[in-house]
């Protein structure tokens, strides 16, 4: 991993020159600031401004691929039905794509019902721990412990590993920021990068993201793509950014770049 100078330009340049560009972003803490509240989290307008100029360019998809629920992430993406910008929800386990709407590789009604009775077992064991948020998920739940002590913290990742370690050990845990989430679905960022490259038959992807979760897509990039990591932690993105604002100057970079070669 190296960290390369926005003003180097190489990758970008590069980028530019796809035959059809896929760019997929991570959301919280890539282009909207972590809240304590999640369902605060809107885009800083920099990189709303960024998005909207990719967006604009021919032959460029957007996508925003987010371990949130879908119905979650159209609400903080302020997402609606005449958007242009494709969605990879529960990290990649549900879509939305512009003129077919929601794309889902479905629920099967037992792990529906598992999925409720291990959240509200959950929920039951963290109730007496302050700062400690059980937040349900389409495939699972997660443990949002951002406003909880250290202490508090790790007693209610503990108890939740051991209720999901006894009732379903099948199911996939991540570890993100000040998060702890399980699914039933196996999906990662990385199927969901493959899936979004085959659908909208792009030559090339740039993927962002800032946590642990998106080391999954930005390993699974090609030669031919881009990885950028936002702010600090061991990558296998080519490219790291301090924080968003340097994010959003390097997408306008490369939407700028890439208007010019597609005029």
């Amino acid at each position: 991993m190296t960290d390369a100078p926005l003003a180097e330009g190489e990758a970008i340049d590069k980028l530019a020159a796809s035959d059809r560009l896929l760019v997929a972003l991570d959301f919280d803490g890539t282009l909207s600031p972590l809240e304590d509240e999640p369902m605060d989290a809107r885009m800083l307008p920099a990189a709303r401004e960024a998005v909207d100029a990719l967006v604009a360019t021919p032959d460029t998809i957007v996508a925003f691929v987010s371990g949130r629920s879908l119905v979650d992430l159209r609400v903080i993406a302020e997402h609606d039905d005449t958007s242009r910008v494709l969605l990879a929800g529960s990290h990649g386990a549900e879509f939305w794509i512009p003129g077919e709407g929601l794309v889902s590789h479905g629920e099967d009604e037992t792990d529906v019902a598992l999925r409720d009775t291990l959240r509200g077992h959950a929920e039951d064991a963290t109730a007496h721990l302050d700062g400690v948020w059980i937040e349900p998920k389409t495939f699972g739940f997660g443990v949002h412990t951002r406003r909880a002590t250290a202490e508090a913290a790790e007693e209610a990742n503990r108890r939740v590993d051991a209720i999901v370690a006894g009732e379903a050990p099948h199911w996939r845990r991540r570890t993100g920021h000040n998060i702890v989430e399980f699914a039933f679905r196996h999906e990662g960022k990385d199927s969901a990068i493959a899936e979004l490259r085959e659908r909208v038959g792009a030559t090339a992807v740039l993927f962002a993201g800032d946590d642990v979760t998106d080391e999954d897509a930005l390993a699974s990039l090609g030669e031919d793509d881009l990885g950028v990591r936002v702010g600090e932690g061991p990558t296998s993105a080519t490219v790291r950014v301090a924080d968003i604002a340097a994010l959003a100057v390097l997408l306008q970079q490369l939407a700028e770049a890439r208007s010019r070669r597609r005029a």
